[in-house]
């Protein structure tokens, strides 16, 4: 048994993992409705076999896939959602055609290999608060995983990139309704509650430390310019390089929501932000592997070091997996620069040659990683340890 095998059978599903990330690009879905996307993943999988579990967590876009009955379990984990407005651009149509391809690629392997491999397809990745990986590890699905993998798109190809965590929630300021020119003293003004708060907040960003940050949007800031707004709510996402430094950050930005409410006399609500993404730790072992195979397929990855201090990094919910156990989540670079995630241009670069090319090549690197650490007995044996 040899890494070759797994790289030969990611190549010779290249047409048909490529056809499902353009199948996905093409009909973008938000978080919690990806219906058609994760129905397109668990379709191709349960066609080649693998056993499917359906709405784990009573998630209804979620599944996982299983084949095999070995005695170590390997997570593929699968994202499908998209951004609101700009659609794939993140790239989660290539996570989930590379995700399902290492998954297949393995399916003929297992037996021999002594492996359990899933295909999980975990939701809502974008939503940044109680999101489909966090839900579905509070539900006991990744209790008898030995090990998760996934591979995430980019400008450019790395290992070990810094991802950091983060908070996202809701605030709504409750005030009172009035005419803005006849009676505004009559009216309590919402919109000057969150206009206090965005003020502190820009004043608080000079006392943050440089990897911390905070940013949002207004989602709703009035009715009409003649009458007092008595309702208006923002969403805002809080980040810092860990856990316990988020929440020093989120009360520091609370407190600034907080003057709003006291300076206007509005009433202030807030939602979600309980159950925010975790920093990346990425296994070392597992990466080293990654690192190797993916360099054996002409990758070109660039070390932590050129991410410098870190401070612009992104976030993502596989930060709580690799909390709870080994994993890894490294990037497959698409030639996209000067576009990166989070902009239309790096969508449009979602399904060009290059990204197809990486498809191909992210999930043979997967699957020749979960070979190469099957084959290493000092491995098997830490991750069947660690569960």
């Amino acid at each position: 048994m040899t890494v070759d095998q797994a790289r030969e059978a990611a190549v010779g599903l290249g047409d048909d993992l490529v056809a499902l990330s353009h199948a996905i690009h093409a009909n973008p879905e938000l978080g919690w409705e990806e219906y058609e996307a994760s129905a397109r993943c668990a379709e191709m999988l349960s066609t080649a076999g693998f056993a499917i579990t359906d709405k784990p967590a009573g998630l209804d876009t979620a599944f996982v896939a299983t084949f095999g009955s070995g005695p170590l379990h390997i997570a593929l984990c699968a994202e499908y959602d998209c951004l609101p407005g700009i659609g794939h651009a993140c790239g989660h149509n290539m996570i989930a055609a590379m995700s399902v391809g290492a998954g297949l690629a393995l399916r003929d392997l297992v037996d021999d290999l002594g492996l359990t491999v899933s295909v999980m397809g975990t939701p809502a990745e974008e939503v940044g608060d109680a999101s489909g990986k966090i839900l579905m590890l509070e539900a006991g699905t990744f209790d008898d995983v030995h090990a998760a993998m996934m591979i995430h798109p980019g400008p450019i190809d790395a290992g070990d990139a810094p991802w950091k965590a983060a908070s996202m929630f809701d605030v709504h300021y409750h005030g009172k309704t009035s005419h803005a020119a006849a009676a505004p003293a009559l009216g309590i003004n919402a919109l000057d509650a969150m206009t206090v708060a965005q003020t502190a907040i820009g004043l608080l960003r000079q006392h943050l430390d440089p990897g911390d940050q905070v940013h949002g949007i207004i989602t709703h800031g009035g009715d009409a310019a003649n009458v007092i707004p008595h309702e208006t709510s923002g969403r805002y996402m809080v980040r810092a390089p860990d856990l316990g430094q988020l929440e020093l950050v989120r009360q520091r930005v609370l407190a600034c929501f907080e003057a709003g409410a006291l300076a206007t006399g509005a009433e202030l609500e807030v939602a979600g932000g309980v159950k925010p993404y975790a920093q990346v730790r990425n296994d070392r072992g597992l990466m080293a592997l990654y690192e190797q195979q993916a360099e054996s397929l002409g990758r070109e990855l660039v070390p932590r070091s050129a991410f410098g201090d870190g401070r612009g990094a992104a976030s993502t919910d596989m930060g709580n997996v690799s909390l709870a156990l080994p994993a890894i989540h490294p990037l497959i670079g698409i030639d996209s620069l000067p576009a990166v995630p989070h902009q239309p241009e790096f969508a449009a670069h979602a399904v060009s040659g290059a990204a197809d090319k990486a498809v191909v090549e992210g999930a043979a690197a997967l699957a020749m990683t979960a070979v190469a650490a099957m084959l290493d007995e000092v491995t098997v044996a830490r991750l069947t340890k660690s569960g």
